[in-house]
């Protein structure tokens, strides 16, 4: 994925729940240039009015359509669960947090369901132990192969 960078990265994080899960992503978006701190209120926002979570262990939190103003960036950033945390009844390990301006979300959630349909990629996601090492499965497995 492009500029996907281990600064983008979070792993062998611990989180009692979806709020708090959805805290530290969003925090993570907000600390990298990505977005203002008031988008992880829009993302909570997001997630009560529909799950963010993508089947396959995955939860892909984002702003709703009144937070555009609030993303500086186009990017993404990925928190590592390796013990789960509980969406709603699913179980979730990794929560891939998302900030598009205009239609440039549309290509970042196109190569997060490309890696993520897969169920080995994610565990790959789940059992990395370094940032780079998730980059890698990103580069391989996404839709652009840099």
């Amino acid at each position: 994925m492009k500029n996907l960078q281990a600064r983008d990265i979070q792993i062998k994080q611990h989180f009692p729940d979806k709020i708090s899960a959805i805290h530290g992503t969003g925090h993570l978006l907000a600390e990298n240039g990505y977005t203002e701190l008031d988008y992880i209120e829009e993302m909570i926002k997001r997630d009560q009015l529909t799950s963010t979570y993508i089947g396959n262990l995955v939860a892909i939190p984002h702003g709703t359509d009144d937070s555009q103003p609030l993303i500086k960036a186009s990017g993404i950033v990925i928190t590592q669960v390796p013990e789960g945390v509980d969406f709603d009844g699913n179980l979730v390990k990794v929560i891939i947090g998302i900030a598009g301006i205009g239609e440039e979300h549309l290509e970042l959630l196109s190569t997060i369901a490309i890696v993520c349909s897969d169920l080995a990629n994610v565990e790959a996601i789940v059992q990395a132990e370094t940032p780079e090492a998730i980059i890698e499965i990103f580069k391989e497995n996404g839709d652009d192969h840099e």
